[in-house]
């Protein structure tokens, strides 16, 4: 990376700390990127070198990728951008009203239809106080919370879970007292394991009176709830009845992709893309690549160029 991409860089992460009244120790605690290289990064005219006991070098350029992400410099070209669809629409409304309100509130939506590109956004814009964890298929209840515990940068002092849970809640009360509004994402809560479901009552009720509690995911997380409500499990029917007024249903996906495919001159791609796209993320996964092929090699973006991208044959995808 060269020094004028670190000082855009520092530049984009000056005017994002002043438009959202961030201290140092803020976007350390956000990044991973430690104190001391902030100091050297921020100063003015700095050469972004450190100085360890008489030895000098470059402060790893994955720090300056880290603050990049945090303010939204693109370090490469972006070939996707945010689109104003129903569906992201809604979701920002939603959040805003949860983290408004600190309430609690379940979004299901289709895959695809950007809950995760539109819940990082509004992140982006609400980088104090607004925390994402992603569930992951093998996650257990202990990795969920400790996933939460890193999130919010907590230094647990207890290894039990009721203990880190009961840490979670002090550090948002924290945040609220200071005129915040915390709001805690858990993002691709389908995958919440039983064990999970069942202890989200004791987070709720731990996190309520002080935290924005929004659960994203697919109708997959309804089911898994409703199953496991008729086999009245631990938690599950409390639980049930504390979201049960939050769930939020986003609109389906509109296919026709007008909004994405307006600049698209090939007719035989639009067409393509059409029949096999089945989501706007599988759209981003055609195109993103496409168009920066495209770019390289100073071609158009076209079915032909797609084709040779993916290897693929004559004909639509049959999976």
């Amino acid at each position: 990376m060269d020094q004028i991409t670190k000082k855009e860089i520092i530049q984009s992460l000056t005017a994002y700390m002043q438009e959202h009244n961030l201290k140092q120790a803020d976007v350390a605690n956000k990044t991973g990127v430690r104190k001391e290289y902030l100091s050297i990064m921020l100063k003015e005219n700095s050469d972004f070198m450190y100085d360890a006991g008489g030895t000098r070098g470059f402060i790893p350029n994955h720090h300056f990728h880290a603050l990049a992400t945090m303010c939204g410099y693109q370090i490469e070209k972006a070939y996707w951008s945010l689109q104003p669809t129903p569906q992201t629409s809604a979701i920002i409304a939603h959040l805003e009203d949860a983290r408004s309100h600190h309430s609690t509130v379940v979004l299901i939506g289709e895959t695809g239809c950007g809950k995760s590109f539109t819940s990082k956004m509004f992140a982006s814009k609400n980088p104090i106080d607004t925390f994402i964890v992603t569930a992951g298929s093998s996650d257990t209840l202990g990795d969920l919370i400790d996933k939460i515990v890193s999130e919010l940068n907590i230094h647990a002092t207890g290894k039990s879970k009721s203990v880190k849970i009961r840490q979670i809640a002090t550090k948002m009360k924290f945040l609220k007292n200071y005129g915040h509004k915390p709001t805690l994402i858990i993002d691709e809560s389908e995958y919440l394991k039983q064990a999970a479901l069942c202890a989200m009552k004791e987070l709720y009720d731990n996190l309520a009176d002080y935290c924005s509690l929004v659960f994203i995911g697919t109708d997959q997380l309804v089911e898994n709830i409703e199953k496991l409500k008729k086999r009245n499990k631990s938690g599950i029917p409390q639980f049930h009845r504390r979201i049960k007024f939050g769930l939020r249903l986003l609109p389906h996906i509109d296919r026709s992709y007008k909004l994405f495919l307006a600049d698209i001159e090939d007719r035989h791609l639009r067409k393509f893309l059409l029949n096999n796209c089945g989501n706007y993320g599988e759209l981003h996964d055609v195109l993103v690549p496409a168009s920066r092929e495209a770019e390289r090699l100073g071609e158009p973006l076209s079915l032909d160029l797609v084709r040779k991208v993916f290897n693929l044959p004559e004909g639509n995808l049959v999976w």
